[in-house]
């Protein structure tokens, strides 16, 4: 009896994946994104989901890998069950790519829709529901692998990351045509129509980048010197009580250490590794950087509310005034699923988070900080890769994001890198200055335009000073938000409608 083969088209499929990974950071092969689906829309007409599914694993394989890193180095798991947790996310967010698949072949094969027609409206509907479906993980939405072409990211101001999405998608599709007709297959004909949109959306794209970046975004009346403070604290201190006056004290001395004046100082999310609002020692130290500075102070720090006699605890942010005044208090609004909170722990008592230090956090509120006249809106670490909180906070004033975070669980991996690389959108998208200061890395200013104006080392001590501008300019994604996915999803729920419909009608 011969040995059976491996299967050649899901092998394809699962290296479509991978080539449509590396156009993320790290190794940033943006490029890649422009043909990486090729191989797996070459081979996926007999079998749509499983291809696709494939190629899911592969990407977000890939993609993903730091999660080991995470669960075992911090989560203190075994390595084989963060493996297994691994791969059931990885399979979990690899049928988003089947249904995708599926679903434009379907729509091919029922209702006749061409898949550079269909694959879009349908990638990009499934995209934006994996945003928002059970809590959402919109890591590493097809858009954000441009992240370094600033030409070709302007179009955020628009559509957010979504537009990206559909135009990657549209090209890889008409590529594949392009593809299918030059090796001469059956029934496939040469895609001149999808070609010649494709051409003039690519084009139309970049000119509207290039048009955007000559009329100046970044330039605003109004600045603030700014210094983020990368107090780089290892992860295993972090919350140990022996070392909150150490903790401190490092912020102290990078804070009162560049010479020329600041306005405001940022530290990362939870430097202060205790309760501010509660008076002591630590916390008047704390109030005193702020004076000794004579700037504005912003901080993350866990906080708490007593609420009918139960204790409710918050991943804060604080602002204090030059004087050391409190100005107010900001509160993570999106939690990180088993990282901050345990979903459904009723059921799951034996699954505990992997975030030390204190209980579980409750969400809080969308509430700018008030600053001198102006407003400034925190997004508290993954925060900043949900396109609505940033959006919304703009909505309510914001002349100023501030994204605090601590990516040392993500060790010297490409996590950090793609974390950064989606905070760059959220300028885009709201034309607006973001600061992001990071525990270990990476800290940076972020212009309207995407540009990265200063930015910091992996696990470097720094105090980075830099220009951030006040005031944000309107945009059509501001105001509107995500038109296109929803027109997308729409869309293509008419059409599944529709082809289900005349499957009954040929039965």
């Amino acid at each position: 009896m011969k040995p059976r083969l491996p299967d050649t088209a899901l092998l394809w499929a699962f290296f479509s994946g991978l080539l449509l990974a590396l156009s993320f950071p790290r190794p940033d092969l943006a490029a890649f994104a422009w043909f990486g689906l090729v191989p797996l829309l070459l081979v996926c007409r007999e079998r749509p989901f499983a291809t696709g599914f494939a190629a899911g694993l592969g990407f977000f394989g890939l993609v993903l890998y730091w999660l080991n890193i995470v669960m075992v180095r911090y989560g203190q798991l075994p390595p084989l069950l963060s493996g297994v947790a691994y791969l059931l996310l990885c399979a979990y967010l690899a049928t988003f790519f089947g249904v995708a698949i599926w679903g434009s072949r379907r729509l091919q094969t029922r209702l006749g829709v061409a898949m550079p027609l269909s694959l879009p409206v349908i990638w990009v509907a499934v995209e934006f529901v994996r945003s928002f479906f059970l809590t959402g993980f919109p890591w590493a939405s097809l858009g954000y692998s441009q992240q370094s072409r600033l030409a070709v990211i302007q179009c955020a101001d628009v559509f957010g990351p979504y537009g990206l999405s559909f135009l990657l998608v549209l090209a890889n599709a008409t590529l594949a045509g392009v593809v299918s007709w030059f090796l001469r297959r059956p029934e496939t004909s040469f895609p001149r129509l999808a070609l010649a949109v494709t051409l003039l959306l690519m084009a139309g794209n970049l000119a509207y980048g290039r048009y955007r970046l000559a009329n100046d975004p970044d330039r605003r009346e109004a600045v603030l010197r700014t210094v983020l403070v990368q107090g780089n604290i290892d992860q295993s201190r972090k919350w140990d009580p022996a070392y909150q006056r150490a903790t401190i004290d490092v912020y102290r001395r990078l804070s009162l250490q560049p010479e020329q004046p600041a306005q405001l100082v940022v530290w990362p999310e939870s430097a202060v590794p205790f309760f501010f609002q509660e008076s002591g020692a630590l916390s008047e130290q704390v109030r005193q950087v702020a004076a000794d500075r004579n700037a504005w102070l912003l901080f993350g720090s866990p906080a708490y509310e007593d609420i009918n006699r139960r204790r409710h605890y918050l991943n804060s942010a604080f602002l204090l005034a030059p004087d050391g005044e409190e100005l107010g208090r900001s509160d993570k609004v999106h939690l990180v699923p088993f990282g901050e909170y345990v979903p459904l722990k009723t059921f799951l008592p034996f699954i505990d988070k992997l975030v030390v230090g204190i209980g579980e956090f409750s969400p809080g509120t969308i509430s700018p900080l008030p600053m001198n006249g102006h407003k400034i809106g925190v997004l508290v670490c993954f925060e900043g890769i949900f396109p609505e909180l940033a959006r919304e906070y703009v909505r309510r004033g914001s002349d100023l994001l501030v994204n605090i975070t601590n990516d040392a669980w993500f060790g010297r991996s490409s996590a950090p890198y793609q974390h950064l690389a989606m905070a760059r959108f959220r300028a885009v998208e709201n034309r607006v200055w973001l600061a992001r200061a990071a525990n270990t890395g990476i800290s940076a200013l972020i212009a309207p335009s995407g540009r990265i104006t200063a930015r910091t080392d992996l696990f470097e001590t720094a105090a980075l000073q830099g220009i951030a501008g006040l005031g944000s300019r309107p945009t059509f994604y501001n105001r509107f938000g995500d038109i296109l996915p929803c027109v997308c999803l729409v869309t293509g729920l008419v059409w599944c409608f529709s082809a289900w419909r005349r499957r009954g009608l040929e039965s």
